[in-house]
Order: C-alpha cells, then structure tokens, then sequence
C-alpha cells in the first residue's frame, strides 16, 4: 500500500496556506467523532448517531454499559442469566459480532467480531456514542450493523477527587475513586473501581469485576494535540449451569484480563492541513477452569480447561484537508495485526484430549471521506479498500445527507455496506473441524431515511429513522462437507432486516422526559446448510432473540438543591429461540417482560455548586419481573441497592 503514504504526502504538499483554518483541534464540545473520521457535529451526519453522557447516566444510577444501550432505540442486549454472563448487543438484527466496539478509539473485538460487554462499567465515561448502520468504510471488519465507542472521561481546574460506595441485593458491592484536573495545556482523568456479586443462583454464581481507566490530553501548542488513555480490566465469573442453564456444576469459572492502550497525535501543519498519527493495542487473556467436582466425578465429560491469549495492534495515519470553507477531506491509510493463541484440555470417560493453536494475520486498508455543506444540506461520502492476508481485496463505502428546514427539522439518509472477516477458528481450525482459509467476509448492504423535528425553541424533539438492512456470504458450519478433506466452513446463508426507530423527549427547566419505540422484522432468506429439526437458521423465520418490538419511557427532575429522581420503564416483546438441552433444539418462543426502574439521589453538604456528600438509592426490575433472555438462563429478579458518594477538590 505504497501509494497511501504517497497521497498523503501529496496532500500535506499541495494545501495552499492562505485559506481559511481548520479551527481548535482540541475543542470537541457537542461534537461526534464516531463514524466520521474527523468531530463533527451531530445535525451534519447523515447516519444515525445516539449519544449517552456519562454525568446523566451517573444521575439515573445506570452503572453497567449493557444496562445504558438497552435504552438506545434498535439494541437489543442478551445477557446469559446472572451478572457476569455473557453479555452480547444485536443492532438493529443484526448478528451479535456485528458490531465493533471502541475504547477511545481502540478496537476491543475478538478476532471475527464477538464482544462480551459483561465487563464494562459506566464508571469514568465521559459519554457513549452508538453509531447505528453500517462503518465498515471506514473502519473495516466488524462496523457492519453499526458502532459502540466508550471515551474515558478527562478533567478541568484544579485537582478534583471522589470517592464512592454502593451495596445491596445478591450481596452486590461496589466501590470507586476518582482523579481529575488540568490546565490550559494538559488535562487527565483517572478511574478506578471494583464490584463484586454473589449471583442469583444458589451457589458457584459469584461475579467480580475490575477496572482501571485513564486518559491524558496534552497540548503543546495551539497547533498541536497529544492524547494517551489507557483501560485495565480483570473479571472472573463463576457459572454452574451448562449449555442449556441446568445447575450442575459446583467450580467452573471464566475469567479475562485485558489491557487497551491507545496514543493520538495530531499537527496542524498549515492552515488547510491537519495530520494525525494513531498507535493503539489491545491484549486480552482469558479462559475456562472447569476442574473436577469430586473424586466420584468419572462420568462423561467432567473436565475441561482453556486458555485464550489475543493481540490486536493497530497503525492509521491520516491527512484532513479543508478544501474550502465548507468542503473537507480526510485520506489515510491503515496496517492492523492480529495473534491468537488458544490451548485447551478436555477429561472424559473416554480419556483426555487436547488441542492448541497459534494464528497470525495482518490487514491493510485505505480509505477516503469527503464531506461539503451546501446552505441547508450537509454532505458526506467514503470508501475503504482492504487488503487482506487471508481473503484478500476487498472494498466498503457509505454516503449520507443531512438536510435542515424550517428552524429545527430535519431530513436524513444514509447508505452503505459492511464487512465482517472470520474467526480465526473459522480460519484454522484442525482436528475434527477443519477451518477454511479461502473464506469471504460476510457482507452487507444497508440504507436508512430519517427525520427530526423540534418544538418550542427545542424543548420538544420527535424522531424517526427507517432502515434496511441485507446480510450476504454469512459463514456456516456443515458436519458433512462436500468431499474428504474438505473444510467444515464455508460462504452460504443470507439474511434480512428492516425497521422503524421512533423517539421522542421533552426538557422543560427540572424535568425531563422521554420515550423510544422500535419494530424490527427480519428474515432468514437462504437458511445454507442449517436444515433439520433442531435448526437455528431457517428460511422465512425470523432471527433468534431479536425482539420484533421494544418500548420504553423515561422521566427525570432535578431540585434546585441538586436532589434528582428518575424513573424508566421498557417492555420488551416476544423472541424467537431453542431449547438447547433438548436434541434435536426445539423451537421455543421467550415471553415477553417489562422492567421498571427507578434511582434518587440526594445531596447531605454541598460546597458552591458541587456536591461533597450524598447518598444514592437505585432499584431495577421493581416489578420483579421473571423473565429469561437466552433460554433456561433466569434473569435478576427484584434489586435495591444503597450508596454513597464523597467529592474533594474544585475542577470539574
């Protein structure tokens, strides 16, 4: 990818410097920057993009980040019964490892796309933006039903610390501490917190998370940016139930610890130009430890133990042109790497047995945005080209418009396709799977129309976006390949999607309020070699645990003494799913549920306009509601939990 470098360098070269500047590189307030390669702001994106702030999210006693998406209209999160199981996220109906998740702008992903969000916590988030739609034009393989980026919260002032606690139901504890502060050249937010669970089964259920989070701004000049920000993570939980949630097991455990490191640098090098260098790396380290219950324990399969060891690193250079007063672009290019190293052991009746492996590939890319306004009507297009070790070259692209009338309405559309490479096991499997080398990405292909439209001079906002959404060359596992030898995995099944996200909010002095509706249909429409009585995939079906409709309200007042209560209520309907403790899997459909929660604070000393003490009250599932995301895993029933938070220090 020679010629990469040469664009760019031609582009820094060719720039007048008399035209008009760039403006602040470090002034990002009310800006997007996912799903643009440069911050943006939101009413000049032609996609869809919701944005969760960290503060409000603390104020409704929100602390996990699958508890914050499900209120984002079209997610849909599925998590495998108790606190701690996996966690996954489908986006508009699109499959689970469709989407990639960003951790200040660093890929946390598996190798194929897969995402457990069990681990991440609200704590030390400056905000959550989701992308909804396709990205892959800009990021490559895994934006395909769209983007989640968590950016670590940073500070002002002077030094500012807090301290906080929280217990209550299922033996839940947490607790947290706090550092932030800057000057007018360097900034940085510290994190860090643990929490632990004993579960809501009877025994061997127990959940302890860790993390540490921190992010440093520099700014040397006025011309000039230098940001660091680092995420530690460690979590372990205890299961006892198998596949098909029967409590059986008294010792099995998942654990993972994870390291996320990013740097960006950026230089405005004349007027026209800016340059900006990104170095990130993500490593994880993980497994199961699943070991013998009893010396009586000497029937079927009654151990096993895996390890998992990831890296993920990542080079991206790219050149921001302003062109004209209202016309930009931003070329780069892009070099990724990828290691895996996996062994695992398994102990049977029928005696041992295990398996390892080591796999490398590596990824370039090129990719160019170009973005114009046009009076009312904002513009936007981009393209990226793969090239790929394994299923070599390939090429994504997106464009989208955002039209303003009146005073506060507005038109949206937006267009684009996806990618999503293979796992590696896909990839390399040996033994009694064999992986395929010469697989494809799955694709897709997507297209959204939106509107907006205020009232009252914005205390009333209403929106609707409708999308559409095909999924080709999905990969499937056959047990009898077309001839010996040949792999197990290959480029067959297809899939639809289509929907309606609707929402509405309403902000008048103390209270807020709001509500989000979404209907979503989708399709299997070549099931591939899925077929049988205990199929998952099957034509004219609709996909497994994608609810076809969810609703939800909220409402939220503030007191003039920084008291705050808040209140939410979502009701999820029915999903399709199997019965996998069953053979062949039996269809079976999950009921549907509603969740009603509430939260308050209340500050006991204040200090100005800070709070130094207050105490916290957060309930969820009020109704104690019994439900079930996967089937045969029971969801949480009735939690209360009590806290309090300490502040010091006078930044912000």
């Amino acid at each position: 990818m020679r010629y990469c470098g040469c664009l760019l360098a031609l582009l820094v070269l060719v720039a007048p410097a008399s035209s008009q500047q760039t403006g602040p590189i470090y002034d990002l307030d009310g800006l997007i920057v996912t799903g643009v390669p440069e911050p943006r702001s939101e009413s000049s994106i032609g996609g869809t993009v919701t944005v969760l702030e960290g503060r409000e999210l603390s104020e409704r006693g929100i602390t996990r980040v699958v508890d914050a998406l499900r209120t984002v209209p079209g997610v849909a999160v599925v998590e495998s019964g108790s606190f701690g199981g996996v966690a996954s996220l489908f986006l508009r109906g699109a499959e689970s490892d469709y989407v990639q998740v960003l951790i200040d702008g660093v890929q946390v992903n598996q190798p194929g796309g897969a995402f457990d969000f069990s681990g991440l916590t609200t704590h030390n988030v400056e905000r959550i933006e989701v992308l909804r739609g396709p990205a892959s034009a800009l990021y490559g393989s895994d934006a395909v039903g769209g983007v989640v980026h968590i950016i670590t919260r940073s500070g002002s002032g002077s030094p500012t610390s807090a301290a906080s606690i929280t217990g209550g139901s299922y033996g839940g504890r947490l607790w947290s501490l706090d550092l932030r502060g800057g000057t007018e050249s360097v900034s940085y937010g510290f994190g860090l917190s643990d929490s632990e669970t004993d579960g809501i089964l009877a025994f061997n259920n127990g959940f302890q998370n860790r993390e540490l989070s921190g992010v440093v701004r520099f700014l040397p000049d006025t011309r000039s940016r230098i940001e660091l920000a680092t995420r530690l993570g460690g979590r372990e939980f205890h299961y006892p139930t198998d596949g098909s949630g029967n409590v059986v097991d008294q010792n099995a455990f998942t654990f993972a610890d994870e390291v996320t490191l990013g740097l960006d640098a950026e230089r405005q090098v004349s007027e026209r130009v800016r340059v900006e260098l990104s170095l990130s790396s993500f490593a994880s380290d993980g497994g199961t430890d699943d070991a013998i219950d009893s010396g009586a324990d000497t029937l079927g399969f009654y151990g096993y133990t895996s390890l998992n060891s990831l890296e993920r690193t990542r080079v991206r250079v790219q050149s921001h042109v302003l062109f004209s007063g209202s016309t930009s672009g931003t070329l780069g290019a892009e070099l990724s790497d990828q290691k895996q190293r996996s062994f695992s052991e398994s102990l049977s009746q029928y005696g041992p047995s295990s398996g390892e492996s080591q796999n490398t590939r590596t990824n370039r890319a090129a990719f160019l945005h170009v973005a114009s306004g046009l009076e009312a009507v904002d513009l936007n297009a981009g393209a990226r080209i793969e090239d790929n070790e394994l299923f070599g070259r390939t090429s994504t692209w997106q464009v989208g418009a955002s039209w303003g009338y009146a005073e506060s309405g507005r038109f949206r559309a937006s267009a684009g396709t996806g990618i999503k490479e293979p796992t590696f096991f896909e990839n390399y499997a040996t033994g009694f799977t064999i992986g395929n080398p010469d697989l494809a990405p799955e694709r897709s292909s997507s297209w959204e129309v939106g509107w907006e439209q205020g009232l009252l001079d914005g205390a009333v906002h209403f929106s609707g976006v409708w999308f559409d959404q095909d999924f080709q060359d999905l990969i499937q596992y056959t047990f009898s390949p077309p001839n010996p030898g040949d792999p197990n995995y290959f480029n067959v099944a297809e899939a639809s999607a289509r929907g309606l996200e609707a929402g509405m909010s309403i902000s008048s002095g103390a209270l807020t309020a709001g509500g989000d509706f979404t209907w979503l249909a989708t399709e299997v429409i070549d099931s591939g070699f899925d077929s049988g009585e205990g199929a998952t995939f099957v034509e004219g079906e609709a996909l497994l645990r994608r609810p076809k409709s969810v609703v939800g309200a909220s409402v939220s007042y503030r007191w003039n003494t920084g008291a705050t209560v808040n209140s939410s209520i979502r009701r999820v309907g029915e999903r399709q799913d199997r019965d996998f403790g069953s053979y062949p899997a039996a269809p079976v459909i999950l009921e549907s549920y509603t969740l009603l929660d509430a939260s308050a604070e209340m500050p006991l000393l204040t200090s100005g306009n800070r709070s130094r003490l207050s105490l916290t009250l957060r309930a969820s599932n009020l109704l104690d509601a019994e439900y079930e995301q996967v089937f045969g895993f029971a969801a949480p029933g009735r939690q209360v939990y009590l806290g309090a938070k300490v502040g010091l220090g006078g930044g912000s």
